[in-house]
């Protein structure tokens, strides 16, 4: 097989890492949580007072897909009233500096004042 007839496998691949990536950080909420978490542990709580817009709903739903997919660390705490605190993963750490990166893009899109 000359390299005219052979497959793209790399572009394949490459569509494959590119749809896992956007299945992290894509959704209305993902990146926001993601950045509040880059800066410490939090609990259920503080997310919901940080994140006043999304829904209770919608804000469980995220966290426990990004728990799912390795992006965050859950821990609950045998108390009462119950308290659980979300961070990071190792994996979640790796994330972040490519969101810092997206605020920076953003910071250069921001109307001048």
């Amino acid at each position: 097989m000359n390299a005219k007839t052979q497959p793209d496998l790399m572009a394949e691949e490459d569509r494959l890492i590119i749809r896992k990536a956007l299945e992290v950080i894509c959704g209305k909420w993902r990146l926001f949580i993601l950045l509040h978490l880059g800066q410490k542990t939090r609990r259920y709580s503080e997310l919901r007072r940080l994140l006043p817009d999304v829904s209770e709903k919608v804000l469980i739903q995220e966290l426990k897909a990004l728990v799912e997919l390795g992006v965050l660390e859950k821990q609950s705490f045998n108390e009462v009233p119950p308290r659980v605190e979300y961070r990071l993963s190792e994996r979640g750490q790796a994330v972040l500096p490519t969101l810092l990166q997206i605020k920076e893009v953003g910071k250069h899109f921001m109307p001048a004042y």
